[in-house]
């Protein structure tokens, strides 16, 4: 046991001067500071995320929820950087707690906020520009196989033959899973940032939904990669409360099956996007950030105390 810090000193004054920069950048943009509670009465009821609770309340595993509901009252483009709480295994890339940078641009579809994603990865990482590349595109490049076309007894022979023999899941999206995060996801952004575009629907409940010119339905939602690391998630926003609505209860019948805790659907948001103007918001995990930027092997490295010294 050890009262030290798990960051130098010298590296604590390198991450806040990394903060005091993205402060700056939006400052410049006139992108509104928001702060919103950690404590909520609802939580995401996605079956990938498990709250902390703390009596009746949950800790939030991000401030999407209550930010949106900013934005439906009238505040504009709108950015915060706080805690947020996954109850999850710590590891070289997670901690239970870690401070996300979330932010919210009126007027803006997925596509504009990808823009501004590469604006600010520039400034903090000084990096080439980033490239794109679809998810269907990314898995025929890598495994030659149309993930909105395969079937999930297909995607489990791709996984046996790739000699991952003892792993048994349930549905298509845990298969595709594993196979983008061991088979892909190391290959993604090594020379610079990458993002993944048009994510099949049945992986993205919070985002608008696209038929492309193929007759395919994508979700308008994006991911930003770096050196194999996730840095970020975003969406062009959904604005209906009764398919929001589906959507949750559809992701509690999941979690149901696969005995997990049933999360309370938080009512006031799913209420507030029939207010919510047209807009597209993105998270993006700092302590991951200030990791590459310092060349750090691991987040704790970054942060002041990690789970086990806090």
């Amino acid at each position: 046991m050890t009262w030290q810090p798990t960051a130098t000193i010298e590296t604590l004054k390198q991450r806040a001067e990394i903060i005091a920069k993205i402060r700056d950048f939006f400052a410049k943009r006139q992108v509104l500071e928001v702060e919103t509670p950690l404590l909520c009465s609802g939580s995401v009821p996605s079956p990938y995320i498990e709250s902390f609770q703390v009596g009746n309340k949950y800790l939030q595993t991000s401030p999407e929820f209550l930010m949106k509901r900013l934005l439906a009252a009238g505040s504009g483009s709108i950015y915060q950087i706080g805690k947020v709480f996954r109850l999850e295994e710590s590891g070289r890339l997670h901690n239970p707690e870690f401070t996300l940078l979330e932010w919210y641009r009126v007027g803006f579809d997925h596509r504009d906020l990808m823009k501004e994603v590469n604006d600010l990865l520039q400034m903090i990482l000084h990096c080439e520009p980033c490239e794109a590349i679809t998810y269907q595109a990314l898995f025929e490049k890598y495994l030659q196989i149309n993930p909105h076309a395969i079937s999930e007894s297909e995607l489990k022979a791709c996984a046996r033959a790739g000699g991952l023999t003892t792993i048994e899941l349930q549905d298509k999206d845990d298969w595709l899973n594993l196979l983008l995060t061991h088979f892909i996801e190391p290959h993604l952004g090594v020379d610079k940032p990458c993002f993944v575009y048009d994510y099949p629907v049945s992986q993205s409940a919070l985002a608008k939904i696209q038929i492309r010119d193929d007759g395919i339905a994508v979700a308008e939602r994006f991911e930003v990669y770096c050196q194999g690391i996730e840095l970020g998630n975003g969406f062009h926003e959904l604005a209906d409360s009764q398919e929001q609505l589906a959507r949750f209860e559809a992701e509690l019948v999941v979690r149901k099956v696969n005995h997990q805790h049933i999360t309370a659907i938080d009512r006031r948001f799913v209420e507030s996007l029939d207010h919510l103007p047209a807009c597209a918001g993105v998270a993006l995990g700092i302590d991951r950030i200030i990791m590459l930027v310092l060349g750090k092997k691991s987040i704790k490295e970054v942060m002041s105390f990690d789970f086990q010294r806090a």
